[in-house]
């Protein structure tokens, strides 16, 4: 066998006195793919950053090799390169694209200046070899008008077009090997589609090797070769990816296969890693009967829900925004974000949302909490018109239909801490008695949250990403809801957390009998959660159906297209 592109033997990562990354080694040959997969803090993208020479300053390499063969067929440590010297080999022999291009991206220079700043660099083009270099990457990357795109910055491209400029940025030295860290955690399955597509045929016209980050094991499965599972900072499991998926032997891994929601099968619960590292017995939970929702089952809930009155009622709504306006300012053109759309939700009963980004999903639940102004159409909540409510009216409607937000973090403020901010709303509503009795009553939604009462006293940044949706879906409960707007509660959790605030979600519904509008662009989620499945394109509702049958049988080709997207990979995992 040939010598391999990349091998790492016994690296350990340091922050301060913390071991990030604790004595791991894998090689990577010329042409592969690499998965590395594992939760947050597990010590995936540290590594990576340890290959480019990234770590921040108060990281330490504190033992190991990184042995990467270059382009003259030499064998170097990356770990002994001076600085100016790793400055070569970054860029032109190994790039990296990051998981989130708009921080990436510097706001101040256009796209195309940001590429052509790397060709100048290596290979050392005029600007005007450059310009053309790099309007055929954009190109390349399959960017609508590469010309235009060259001079646009990056608030001006959508998520899935700035990914692209990161790609075209990385692969325009025709590096030997592209590290691409959780690069569509954020993105739509269909833009998913299409990068990762793009992705592996532009490695397979330079022979690049990829090492591919993510706790997507759907993703891993469709693209990788070989396989890394870390957990706290060690590698429990590796090999190829048909061992790892098919019979995996750790219990760490077994459990992050089994967290992921199955699109075949409506489950009561979803299996957490908890179960398989406490007892390696209970992976048969997976696979138990009584964990699965029968057809019976989901058929006499669905015929209960029918007996259940209409909590919220949306008829023949638009939203419109200014696509277009005149010198005086003034609107001359309108977007219909929502057109002309109707349905219901029920007492008790989950509406999943789903379809991709700009379609009007996040819009339409603004607009039903009463954040946007329609120009069209009434929402009904409890069958009174939501924009007909003022004073008292508005602030019990305000009280009865909350919303969880995609990113906690920006959702809580930084100054307060957790308990004050779980307080707040009851103060605002005047619930309960006194300030005493709010503070026993936020100490019991932190508990029902699966959070400790002490956490009443710590800050946002205290807490680890899961711990903040908690914090959030405690907030929504403090003022006892009747209905809860979830938009893309989950998108940003690692498959375990996620299975784990799922579950909680599923368990409070049951428990207090609220509705949810539950929007995402993960179908997978939504299946667990929802009865029934409302998919929206362009402003309009494609379809809505029951769960099952949306899956089973889409009627829409978009439907079809958001399914045939969704990576399954080669293995039946789920």
């Amino acid at each position: 066998m040939n010598e391999p592109l990349l091998q790492i033997k016994n690296l350990s990562i340091d922050f301060n006195t913390t071991h990030v990354v604790n004595q791991i080694s894998f090689a990577l040959q010329q042409g592969e793919t690499l998965g590395i997969v594992g939760e947050s803090g597990s010590g995936k993208s540290v590594t990576g950053l340890s290959i480019m020479q990234l770590l921040a300053a108060n990281g330490k390499i504190s033992s190991g090799e990184i042995l990467f063969q270059t382009t003259k067929n030499e064998t170097v440590d990356l770990l002994k390169l001076q600085e100016n010297e790793i400055r070569k080999v970054r860029g032109k022999e190994i790039a990296m694209i990051f998981q989130e291009p708009m921080t990436s991206l510097n706001p101040v220079f256009t796209c195309g200046e940001q590429i052509a700043e790397t060709i100048i660099l290596h290979h050392h083009l005029s600007k005007k070899e450059a310009k053309e270099k790099t309007v055929e990457w954009l190109d390349k990357v399959k960017l609508p008008n590469p010309e235009a795109t060259f001079n646009k910055y990056p608030h001006q491209l959508s998520g899935g077009q700035k990914q692209r400029v990161m790609i075209a940025m990385a692969m325009c030295c025709h590096p030997q090997l592209i590290i691409a860290d959780e690069p569509t955690t954020a993105l739509d399955v269909t833009v998913q589609k299409t990068i990762l597509e793009l992705m592996h045929e532009l490695q397979l016209q330079n022979n690049s090797s990829l090492i591919f980050i993510s706790h997507d094991l759907g993703v891993i499965a469709e693209i990788a070769d070989k396989v890394v599972v870390m957990q706290q900072g060690k590698i429990v499991e590796q090999g190829n990816v048909a061992e790892i998926f098919e019979s995996p032997k750790h219990p760490y891994t077994k459990g992050l296969l089994a967290c992921r929601p199955p699109l075949n099968k409506r489950l009561k619960r979803l299996p957490i890693i908890g179960d398989f590292i406490e007892n390696e017995n209970k992976s048969e939970i997976n696979t138990r009967v009584s964990n699965e929702f029968s057809i019976a089952e989901i058929d006499e809930k669905l015929k209960s829900l029918e007996q259940q009155k209409n909590i919220l009622e949306v008829k023949n709504l638009t939203v419109q925004f200014p696509s277009k306006k005149n010198f005086l300012g003034q609107p001359t053109e309108f977007l219909n974000a929502v057109d002309n759309i109707g349905f219901q939700v029920r007492q008790g009963e989950t509406l999943g949302l789903v379809g991709e980004s700009g379609c009007g999903k996040t819009t339409l639940g603004k607009t039903i909490l009463r954040l946007n102004q329609p120009a069209d159409g009434e929402i009904l909540f409890d069958g009174k018109n939501i924009f007909d409510l003022y004073g008292a009216d508005l602030m019990d409607f305000r009280k009865r239909m909350q919303i969880i937000f995609q990113d906690p973090y920006s959702s809580l403020n930084p100054r307060m801490t957790i308990g004050t901010a779980i307080q707040e709303p009851m103060q605002v509503h005047s619930i309960y008695s006194n300030q005493k009795e709010q503070q026993e009553k936020v100490m019991e939604l932190l508990e029902k949250v699966n959070l400790k009462p002490e956490h009443y006293y710590r800050y946002p940044h205290e807490f680890s990403g899961g711990q903040r949706q908690r914090i959030v879906i405690a907030r929504a409960l403090a003022v006892q809801p009747e209905f809860i707007v979830c938009d893309e509660c989950v998108s940003a959790l690692d498959v375990s957390v996620q299975a784990q605030v799922l579950n909680l979600l599923t368990d409070l519904r049951n428990e207090f009998g609220f509705s949810y509008l539950f929007i995402s662009h993960d179908l997978s989620v939504v299946n667990f959660m929802s009865d029934k499945i409302m998919v929206m394109n362009k402003g309009e509702i494609e379809e809505l159906n029951v769960a099952a049958e949306i899956l089973k049988n889409p009627q829409s080709n978009y439907t079809k297209k958001l399914i045939d997207a969704i990576p399954k990979g080669k293995f039946n995992f789920t």
